[in-house]
């Protein structure tokens, strides 16, 4: 029997006329289908890099707006003329107010200030607890902007305000990398910063916060010399910022716990004692107010940026002009003005006992609020975009004093809220207003109503109330257009796996002959114009309406790829309408099926969805696969071959990689190993490759057309290459370790091994086993001389289980019962063919697609992080060079990365020709069920977090977005490798029964 294609299409005999007119239609129908899918590939690339965009309107959308009035307090005397900030850069709340292991505390004069001067708590920082991020909390008093991250993080895109724009004038000292952010652009600023060479990790870093108050120490000397600077000294509104670095720099080097990092928290102790002592000596007015606190702490192992309490807590003390006196604690609340806290830990936790602080009132803030705070003791409006609460349990004003400043605070945040409103209403043809604040002019002037009459209780409580609503409805507008995005979003992606399905159904299944013979199809085509007519006049109504609202350019990409691709959908109403047909008129038996492989189908991608957070998943995914491969592969060929327990082995071998951790530790010991276990697999398929030909089974992977003597030969050049390399692994890495250097002619071998070896399976014998045995031969000389540790026995791993997959594959082809069917002389010009040796997709080849995914993405993450290429190490590419070139460098690193890839689309490439299944048919699979994941992480992605959690996220779903694209090219890149492969002919296929 001969088989024609895809769809069964054969012929047995007839006149030479008819044989004609088939082969044209077929060629004609394969012409087609070639453009189809063009153009799908085509439309899939511009889909996916349209909608990764959308993440960037949706998540990472600034907070900051511009045009609002500033609301200063009405006080008739500010309570201070000037305003000290300390920060200590990556002090720890706990290692400033604990004691040493002496008893003796490590800052007495700020501890002497919080018993009997000011006030005392613990700021509670939002992540990412970073430098740049914790300063503009504290002085310009927002969080994270998320559209930071399209400047990389570095720098804040859009400008905002500060407690230092409000100020008369600012004088500041500190880090290159801070003190520029704010002072930089600010024409009534004095400033300096140190060299950035200075900041050096191998020294003590508390010279740098030495630095700074002498800095300060030297302005106030000049001013006796200066009448302008003098002058301009005795002014208010003054504030003086010193940024004290060391504690940061030296807890990234030696730990926090470390004697000294330790050490610097008496230094900064000592600076804000002398800071405090020379300013009342100078000035002796009383009229002076101190704050002090840190932008984010340091984890145990010296680094920040999550949510840990030892990152988000930090020390606040504030005393002074303005700041109220110590009282004695009254119970567990630590806060009169936050109802929760920004890092989302457990508060109002008992103080710990030994901070010795227990009977003194402790009161808690974001750190947000510090702005406020400052702005308001020197009498100047809240920053602009502040969405800091004020904490009157620091201040010291009378009733009235304290309504009037929580109103401008709440005034402040109102104004953005109405701002952003007026932005909303003006661009939007269907407006919905935030609803509890429509009536606020009512509200305010009830406050006004209230503080006239002196009820200061009940005003406050409305000015409160009324603040609360004001940040709920900041949140509202910064994710008004949420829901439509992401209904946009997830509809075109949604349309477009439907497209995938469609096409795979009329394309590669026999669904659409069975439907077109019983005239499930026999509708008039002018409907699909009239769908088309109707998808253009719906794009145009929408383009139009998104121009009166002056949406975004990306937004009418959105929406426009959305209404195509359901259009496209409804033109095929013939087929979906004859899909339902056929389904009504299928046995219960049938959907048992369906519901069974879609129930796999969505197990195995949620599983892959969550190994991209736990590794340790694919440990279980292969125990299990290896237990249940071996039962199956039972049933269809004997225990006596070695198949099952070799399938069985070989998934729990790989099973153990993933539990590894992703740092991968030097062992070249093991990497030498890994050459000799890769040199006795390939002998292991050699001999089988040429003994096992005569056994039914093995015949399909072993056929030959014929043999030719230099394959024998290629065969061991192959191993000889992987033999040297394994040598040059040792000898290299010997070389470097003692003389700091890559010999030249080390370096040449290696290059030159690496790259002829990977040449040599474009000459190997055709058939499967052989081929792929090339393949895993050629790849091993460049992977074991990029490897460092344990990945270079993973290479070996991964290679047998991708041939237990062949071999559980060769099993399920030869036990189905529908190989026949499948392959029958039928319906020639009803269908188009693809090549003469494939049959249609049936249900149970979804396997296949899965298989691939599963075992692609544990090339992603069985060594480590695919998300960052961070995470590998840079020593890998020692052995190729060593002098920096960070271009080659990254090169290696990703071509490293690639070749587990490469193996596992050769392996797949194998399989479809050995089950006889079209290979672009399955692609389109995998790009289907990868969209499922898409989605997924689509609302996984985060804004808020560390930049680490938050990176992590943006590049998983543009991992799994990019998919469509990667596999594709990967495909035409193996393909120079797997298009020759050739298998048995169907006509000498051999059956299992017989074994």
């Amino acid at each position: 029997m001969r088989s024609d294609g895809i769809l069964g299409a054969g012929g047995g005999g007839g006149s030479d006329q008819n044989r004609a007119t088939a082969s044209a239609v077929v060629e004609s129908r394969r012409r087609w289908l070639k453009r189809r899918e063009t153009w799908l590939v085509l439309l899939g690339v511009a889909l996916h890099a349209v909608y990764m965009l959308s993440i960037f309107d949706i998540y990472f959308k600034t907070p900051i707006v511009h045009g609002m009035d500033p609301v200063p307090p009405r006080f008739s005397h500010p309570p201070a003329k000037r305003l000290i900030l300390l920060i200590s850069d990556g002090l720890r709340a706990d290692k400033f107010y604990e004691p040493d292991v002496d008893g003796n505390y490590r800052a007495p004069f700020l501890r002497n200030v919080i018993k009997n001067q000011g006030r005392w708590g613990v700021s509670h920082a939002r992540p990412p607890t970073e430098s740049r991020p914790g300063h503009v909390a504290i002085i310009a008093g927002f969080y994270e902007d998320p559209s930071a991250v399209t400047k990389g993080w570095k720098a804040n895109p859009v400008e905002f305000d500060s407690v230092f724009n409000k100020s008369r004038h600012t004088f500041a000292y500190g880090s290159p990398d801070i003190i520029p952010i704010f002072c930089s652009a600010l024409p009534h600023s004095t400033w300096n910063s140190y060299p950035h060479e200075y900041e050096d990790f191998a020294t003590d870093a508390s010279f740098l916060d030495e630095w700074s108050f002498d800095q300060f120490e030297s302005l106030l000397n000049r001013s006796h010399h200066d009448p302008k600077l003098k002058e301009l000294l005795h002014q208010d509104k003054l504030v003086f910022f010193l940024h004290l670095l060391g504690c940061d720099s030296n807890g990234h080097a030696h730990r926090p716990f470390s004697s000294i990092y330790l050490n610097n928290v008496k230094v900064v102790d000592k600076i804000a004692g002398r800071v405090y002592h020379l300013l009342e000596d100078y000035y002796r007015d009383n009229r002076t107010s101190y704050i002090f606190t840190a932008d984010h702490g340091m984890s145990d192992k010296g680094s920040h940026g999550d949510g840990h309490p030892t990152n988000t807590d930090t020390p606040l003390v504030a005393w002074g002009a303005g700041i109220k006196y110590p009282r004695p604690a009254t119970g567990y609340s630590h806060s009169d003005s936050v109802a929760s806290f920004v890092d989302k830990h457990a508060h109002d936790m008992p103080t710990p006992y030994d901070w010795g602080l227990n009977r003194i009132e402790r009161v808690d803030v974001n750190q947000a609020d510090i702005a406020p705070l400052m702005s308001t003791l020197l009498g100047l409006p809240c920053p602009l975009n502040s969405v800091g609460n004020l904490p009157l349990g620091y201040m010291k004003l009378n009733e009235a004093e304290e309504v009037e400043a929580v109103l401008a605070n709440t005034k402040q945040i109102l104004n953005q809220l109405l701002r952003k409103s007026h932005i909303k209403m003006s661009n939007s043809l269907f407006f919905k207003p935030f609803k509890p604040l429509v009536d606020h002019s009512s509200s305010l002037s009830e406050i006004d109503e209230l503080i006239s009459a002196k009820r200061y209780e009940a005003a406050m409580k409305l000015a409160v109330d009324l603040r609360n609503l004001s940040l709920e409805g900041l949140h509202y507008f910064q994710t008004y257009d949420w829901l439509m995005l992401m209904t946009v979003i997830t509809l075109g992606y949604t349309g477009w796996m439907i497209v995938l399905a469609l096409h795979v159904l009329q394309c590669y299944s026999s669904l659409s002959g069975d439907l077109s013979r019983k005239g499930h199809l026999s509708v008039q085509k002018r409907h699909s114009r009239k769908v088309y007519l109707s998808g253009c006049l719906l794009m145009a109504i929408l383009t139009v309406l998104n121009l009166m609202e002056h949406s975004p350019p990306l937004y009418h990409a959105y929406i426009g790829m959305t209404v195509f691709l359901w259009t496209q959908i409804l033109s095929e109403y013939r087929l979906i309408r004859g899909l339902w047909i056929y389904l009504r008129e299928r046995k219960a038996g049938y959907f048992i099926k369906l519901l069974f492989a879609a129930a796999v189908s969505i197990v195995i991608v949620e599983l892959l969805v969550h190994s991209f957070t736990e590794r340790k998943l694919y440990t279980w995914f292969f125990l299990i696969a290896g237990f249940v491969s071996s039962v199956l592969l039972h049933i269809s060929i004997p225990w006596r071959s070695g198949i099952p327990v070799f399938v069985c082995i070989s998934c729990w071998f790989l099973s153990v990689f993933t539990l590894m951790p992703a740092e991968i530790p030097d062992n070249n010991n093991l990497v030498v190993i890994s050459g000799a276990i890769i040199i006795v697999i390939s002998l292991a398929a050699k001999w089988l490759d040429t003994h096992a030909e005569g056994n039914k089974f093995w015949q399909s992977i072993t056929f030959h057309e014929s043999r030719k003597p230099m394959w024998s030969k290629l065969y061991f050049i192959q191993i000889i290459l992987v033999g040297v390399s394994s040598v040059m692994v040792s000898l290299s890495t010997k070389h470097r370790t003692q003389n700091q250097e890559l010999h030249s002619s080390h370096q040449f071998i290696n290059w030159l091994v690496a790259g002829s070896s990977m040449v040599l399976p474009l000459f190997s014998g055709n058939g499967i086993l052989s081929r792929l045995s090339s393949i895993f031969l050629g790849f091993a000389p460049p992977f074991l001389l990029l490897s460092i540790g344990y990945e270079a026995v993973f290479y070996s791993a991964l290679a047998v289980v991708l041939m237990s997959w062949i071999l559980f594959e060769n099993a399920s082809h030869h036990s189905s019962k529908a190989k026949d069917s499948s392959l029958s002389e039928q319906n020639t010009e009803e269908h188009v063919t693809i090549g003469s040796e494939e049959r249609y997709l049936q249900l149970s080849d979804v396997r296949i697609p899965l298989i691939f995914m599963v075992l692609f993405n544990v090339a992603f993450f069985g060594t480590g992080n695919f998300a960052s290429i961070a995470s590998f190490e840079i020593s890998s590419v020692y052995r190729f060079i060593t002098i920096f070139s960070p271009f080659l460098m990254a090169a290696l690193l990703i071509f490293k990365l690639f070749i587990p890839f490469m193996l596992v689309i050769c392996a797949f490439s194998a399989i479809t020709k050995l089950v006889r299944v079209p290979r672009l048919g399955c692609y389109f699979l995998v790009i289907l069920f990868s969209d499922i994941m898409t989605i997924h992480f689509f609302f996984l992605v985060k804004n808020t977090g560390s930049w680490m959690e938050i990176g992590n996220s943006i590049s998983h779903f543009g991992i799994v977005s990019a998919q469509v694209v990667f596999v594709l090219l990967l495909f035409a890149l193996t393909n120079l490798y797997t298009r020759t492969i050739r298998v048995k002919p169907l006509s000498t296929s051999p059956s299992l029964k017989t074994l």
